[in-house]
């Protein structure tokens, strides 16, 4: 038993455990103050939320360590279980009617096991294209084969961006773990580790000093907590962050830059994109499953932009 555990921790790299003792550290001194802030302002609805946000950092710290120590198989595990997850909230939110019954068997059942398997047997083509041609082709056949007809456009466009968001564009996170070369063989977990840290980061900074100094909403209806100031204070810190990363990553510093421009960009596209899809809803929330956060829709909605263009922007640079 001791030899299985040894080897375990032997294989994973040196840059994990600093990058987990940065996390540590970095998350103990803002729960400290986020503890004291409870103290100093029991009835602020603000500090309470920052404590649940932090909470919720605390757990994705503990995800990242199973990740790396059971390494791609348990990786793969989770999220099929996120994708399920938030699919579930997803179809919750936008109501199905009984005709489409084995249209969402296909999106539970079928899409994300396969979608996963696939990028656990490194079938990269099949992977890309499997649910944007077949999916979309498949998914509406079996729902006119039911013969209703009402509302059939709208409800297949609802399965369909339900398929792409929750399995497809959050595949794409562990699908970072297919990225290898020669010098960073093995090391696709590194990557899945900066792209999370800079995605959030830049969610709970943007909140933070938005909600600081935040006075010109961007998109007033679409979500009044989104401002200006949030966003570009926010993003500014979070590229700054992704920058002094470098050395987790294959990436130079101008790179890191980079990447983390594109990935606090799109992350932002995300989160407003879904954040319309909300209120056209009539919805605060996707979700209660995480504390703080509503849902895992709410938890993720950074990632589900920013991961797909980041596997690819990284691919074809680096790979």
């Amino acid at each position: 038993m001791f030899d299985f555990w040894q080897q375990l921790f032997v294989n994973i790299p040196d840059k994990f455990w600093w990058g987990m003792l940065g996390l540590l550290v970095v998350l103990s001194v803002i729960t400290l103050i986020g503890y004291r802030l409870s103290h100093k302002h029991p009835t602020s609805s603000m500090v309470d939320n920052l404590n649940r946000r932090i909470n919720a950092w605390w757990a994705m710290l503990a995800v990242l360590v199973v990740c790396f120590i059971f390494g791609k198989i348990i990786t793969l595990l989770l999220f099929a279980m996120m994708s399920f997850f938030a699919l579930r909230e997803f179809m919750t939110l936008t109501p199905t009617e009984r005709s489409d019954y084995w249209a969402l068997v296909l999106c539970f059942y079928v899409a994300i096991p396969v979608q996963y398997i696939l990028i656990g047997t490194d079938w990269y083509s099949m992977f890309v294209i499997g649910l944007p041609v077949y999916g979309f082709i498949v998914l509406p056949t079996i729902q006119a084969l039911s013969g209703d007809t009402e509302k059939f456009f709208e409800r297949t466009a609802k399965l369909q961006w339900g398929m792409m968001l929750t399995i497809y564009c959050l595949s794409y996170a562990p699908a970072l773990l297919l990225l290898t070369n020669i010098e960073y063989d093995g090391q696709g977990l590194m990557l899945l580790l900066y792209l999370l840290i800079v995605a959030q980061l830049s969610d709970f900074f943007q909140y933070v000093i938005g909600k600081l100094i935040g006075k010109r909403p961007i998109a007033p209806n679409v979500n009044p907590k989104i401002t200006v100031e949030g966003f570009i204070g926010g993003s500014i810190m979070a590229i700054a962050i992704g920058t002094a990363l470098w050395w987790i990553t294959p990436f130079s510093v101008g790179y890191a830059a980079l990447f983390s421009f594109i990935i606090v960009i799109c992350g932002f596209f995300g989160g407003l994109s879904l954040s319309a899809v909300k209120r056209s809803l009539g919805a605060k929330d996707w979700g209660r499953m995480v504390s703080g956060y509503g849902g895992v829709m709410n938890r993720i909605d950074s990632v589900l932009f920013a991961a797909p263009v980041f596997f690819h922007v990284v691919r074809y640079t680096y790979f």
